[in-house]
């Protein structure tokens, strides 16, 4: 350990002298009650230490202490269905060393329970050869989650003892002997926060990551490893939306970090989840899910440690073959504690004072996403899918945050503040937005649903952007000089945007649509449109079609409330719009 004494106190921010030995990235000890901090900076024997906790009360003369390790995380069992703070201390087990509910400066909690025993199966035998990666053994972590144990990075060798059963984590379950000296392994691992996890190979996305949110899966999908966006201004509604890819996406396991964000959203977080239902497993969504909590009323230094915790367990989950989300809320407030800290190193700024490294800092973070082949002789592939909610003020896309998360993630969904006015929610604009996985996802989907799904997405398009082109027209001269076939073109438009767009994240059924719903409920508005245009080709007057059909049409507003178990019932309504327009043609025969 390197000591010396603090000399000077700025908020977050302590510098120390005496401290020629450290270096930068060292976990350090701050002050008389040994405060967590981390060094950032080094200029001849003075560090500049990050510290992440509240440090009023702390003085020049007092000592600080460094670890000689980077700033880590625990990895093991445990992890899963637990909320910790922006450097993984469980709050839970936090709030019962403290007398205060709010968190109490010096206080050491270990990241996992030491007390807890697994039952450790092994799945190598005495005299195997293992290699970095390679799985040792497995523990049944949840209900949902097999909890695979690795070889660490950087071990290999034979296998010589294995030690079955119930384990607590720091016991050894395996021992390896390299020829040089024998190694004894544990459940437990550390890894260092701000280095990715080393993988086999990096491999493109493959598969669509389904949400279960109908603009989302229809018009600007995400791939599995892919990453995404979620700008807009305030109340918008990107925690929403958040919440329901956490909630309702088909990952295996989630990584929800709350950075910056009120605590209020997190605790509705931990209100709603325990409560919900996973579709694919019919578990609680809480056995796939880590929440990470550092809100706007915990310490802002721990804001920007917040991201690279939650990266780093995602990668861990990942190693062992899962598909994981990890979500961000927001990476604004994340670039506020750098912009925080910079300031306070006197380093030179750049646009609107964030850190000239802000674009480094936010690909770094993009670029641990992905699909990979882990290490390890199994051929296990993973992924992460990186969505992140930015907040630029004022919903101004152009400021740097925004603009240099763009440049990186391939899908963004845009917030419209307009759209939320009207209570359209989820609010993304199908004009604005986009998704570079467009074309890849529906020719997925196709294979999946054996159906023409590419060929709807494509005919809503064109709808939705005719739409856009007729309402300029109606600005200059009125609906009432619009031919018949452009007023089916707005009313079908409508359908939808209301009928299919948007959806009721609070209603237990419009929550979550699969992609069999989804193709359903287009199939008939596509098909009432279709039946629409032929009567109005047969001459058959707009508003004969429309007045007698208010019954039909609310039938296919309703769609979205029909459940995933009763999905049967949409022939029935295709069925009532083929009988309509037969009707109808007859009527207009017979005068």
């Amino acid at each position: 350990m390197k000591s010396g004494v603090i000399v000077k106190v700025s908020g977050p921010l302590v510098t120390a002298s005496g401290m020629e030995d450290a270096n930068i990235q060292d976990v350090c000890h701050v002050g008389e009650k040994k405060l967590i901090g981390e060094i950032i900076e080094m200029r001849g024997d003075l560090a500049s230490v990050q510290v992440y906790e509240e440090t009023s009360g702390i003085g020049p003369g007092e000592p600080l202490v460094s670890t000689g390790e980077a700033l880590s995380v625990e990895l093991g069992p445990g992890l899963i269905s637990q909320m910790f703070d922006g450097i993984q201390r469980p709050l839970d087990r936090f709030m019962e060393n403290s007398s205060s509910v709010f968190l109490t400066k010096g206080i050491h909690v270990p990241s996992l329970d030491r007390q807890k025993k697994w039952d450790f199966v092994s799945q190598v035998a005495v005299g195997d050869m293992v290699v970095s990666g390679d799985v040792l053994g497995t523990v049944q972590e949840t209900s949902s989650i097999i909890h695979k144990i690795l070889v660490p990075f950087g071990i290999s060798g034979k296998v010589t003892a294995i030690f079955d059963g119930l384990r607590t984590i720091e016991e050894t379950v395996v021992l390896i002997d390299n020829g040089d000296k024998k190694q004894e392994l544990t459940m437990l691992q550390k890894w260092p926060v701000r280095y990715a996890r080393p993988v086999s190979e990096k491999l493109n996305p493959i598969e669509p990551l389904i949400t279960g949110q109908r603009v989302i899966d229809t018009l600007f999908p995400v791939m599995k490893g892919g990453t995404a966006a979620v700008p807009g201004p305030f109340g918008a509604g990107k925690t929403v939306v958040q919440h329901q890819i956490a909630k309702w996406s088909d990952v295996d396991l989630v990584v929800y970090v709350g950075c910056g964000e009120r605590g209020n959203e997190m605790t509705d977080v931990m209100n709603e989840f325990p409560k919900l239902t996973d579709p694919r497993t019919g578990n609680s969504i809480m056995d796939r899910t880590i929440l990470i909590a550092n809100t706007s009323n915990m310490p802002v230094a721990a804001r920007e440690a917040s991201i690279y915790t939650g990266i780093t367990i995602a990668e861990y989950y990942r190693d062992m073959g899962y598909n994981v989300a990890i979500m961000a809320d927001s990476t604004s407030r994340w670039a506020e504690a750098l912009r925080e800290m910079s300031g306070r190193l006197q380093e030179m700024p750049g646009d609107e004072g964030y850190p000239a490294y802000l674009a480094s800092r936010i690909s770094n973070y993009y670029e641990r996403a992905g699909r990979v082949r882990a290490l390890g002789k199994d051929e296990r592939i993973g992924s992460i899918t990186a969505i992140s909610a930015v907040s630029p003020p004022g919903g101004d896309i152009a400021e740097p945050v925004t603009q240099n998360t763009l440049r990186v993630v391939k899908v963004f969904w845009g917030l419209d503040a307009t759209l939320a006015r009207q209570r359209h929610f989820p609010a993304i604009h199908w004009l604005t937005s986009y998704s570079l996985y467009g074309d890849q996802v529906r020719k997925a989907v196709d294979h999946t649903l054996s159906a023409d799904w590419s060929v709807m997405v494509r005919w809503m398009v064109d709808i939705l952007n005719d739409e856009a082109r007729i309402e300029e027209v109606v600005r200059l001269i009125g609906v009432d000089s619009l031919s018949d076939k452009d007023r089916i073109t707005l009313e079908v438009a409508k359908s939808v945007r209301e009928d299919y767009l948007q959806q009721n994240s609070f209603d237990d059924i419009d929550s979550y649509s699969s992609i069999e719903k989804q193709s359903k409920m287009l199939t008939i508005i596509k098909s009432f449109a279709d039946f629409a245009t032929q009567a109005s080709e047969l001459g058959i007057p707009f508003l004969t079609v429309y007045e007698n059909s208010l019954n039909l049409r609310n039938k296919i507003a309703r769609c979205k409330y029909i459940s995933e178990y009763d999905l049967i019932e949409f022939d029935d309504i295709k069925q009532s719009i083929a009988s309509y327009f037969s009707d109808l043609r007859g009527e207009e025969v017979s005068k």
